[in-house]
């Protein structure tokens, strides 16, 4: 018995905002990126890679925030941050601040083959092109919707206007978390950060036991939403530690920890499965992309607070 849960990001459109067209291209989205870990897994593949082949699909969709979809720093750059982990072993590689790679979380699989657990900036890169990962140009990651968020974030800092920017606006991260058909679990995470981020910033994505974690123990998680209130909690390493040492199930501490979090402004969300293969999927945002698939191979997609459906 296998199964897989990926997030878009807790990031949502607004409602009202919504079109009838965008909310099917979303679901479409998730819809493929969840068929790309089932036929890993389907095939007998681990949890890692599984992980790994519905991340690099939602890094190839510009839809969402990573990879291809990134959005850009107040300096108008992209800088993308990227981890992975594997349960058996509780082994991890993560990247920070980088822009070449075309697909971050291939380069996080490199660090954690590597002696290193995470790699950042130009050393990041230079150990990427070692590798031999595939590097693309600019004009890869470049989209006008990206950057005009940061067109207008940027002119209303300059008018010293309200924040009024919705969820969408602020933040979006990409996640996958898988129980193989041998019952180990894997989690992987990749982000462009938040629009309008100050260059060099890093969020919980990136850092093991908050926005990524893994232990056949207890659980794998992917976390989105405002990375710095997910690193203040060790969101990930707080999940775990209710499992083992509360005894709680996977749902009760992972709504637990999302309540928390957003008593306390961390507004966000969390995709996570156990070694039975149970699945968790709360969020106290206004919606997250997210997706569920089992060996049925049924994709099961949402996006505002309703019950998931069918594609």
């Amino acid at each position: 018995m296998f199964t897989l849960a990926i997030h878009g990001g807790a990031g949502t459109i607004r409602r009202e905002a919504m079109t009838a067209e965008s909310e099917a291209a979303y679901h479409a989205g998730l819809a493929v990126c969840l068929k790309a870990g089932h036929a890993v897994l389907t095939a007998g593949g681990s949890a890692v890679a599984a992980v790994s082949a519905a991340v690099v699909a939602l890094e190839e969709d510009e839809l969402f925030n990573a990879g291809r979809g990134a959005v850009f720093t107040s300096g108008g750059k992209q800088e993308m941050d990227a981890a992975i982990m594997d349960g058996r072993n509780r082994e991890a590689g993560a990247v920070a601040g980088i822009f070449g790679p075309r697909n971050p979380i291939l380069a996080a699989r490199a660090v954690m083959a590597s002696e290193h657990v995470m790699l950042a900036g130009e050393g990041a890169l230079a150990f990427c092109r070692e590798a031999g990962l595939e590097f693309a140009d600019a004009a890869h990651f470049f989209t006008e919707k990206r950057w005009q968020a940061l067109q207008t974030e940027l002119a209303r800092r300059a008018a010293a206007a309200a924040d009024t920017r919705s969820d969408a606006d602020r933040h979006g991260t990409v996640g996958a978390v898988a129980r193989d058909a041998a019952g180990n679990v894997a989690a992987a995470t990749s982000t462009g950060g938040m629009t309008g981020k100050r260059p060099g910033r890093i969020g919980d994505c990136p850092v093991i036991g908050a926005g990524t974690w893994a232990d056949n123990n207890t659980c794998a998680m992917s976390a989105t939403g405002h990375g710095e209130y997910f690193i203040r909690w060790a969101a990930g390493h707080e999940i775990d530690a209710r499992m083992r040492y509360k005894g709680e199930t996977l749902t009760r501490a992972a709504e637990a920890v999302v309540t928390e979090l957003g008593a306390i402004g961390g507004s966000g969300g969390i995709i996570a499965v156990d070694a039975a293969g149970n699945v968790a999927l709360p969020f106290n945002s206004s919606g997250m992309y997210r997706g569920r698939i089992g060996e049925d191979g049924v994709a099961w997609t949402g996006i505002y607070k309703e019950a998931l459906r069918a594609l």
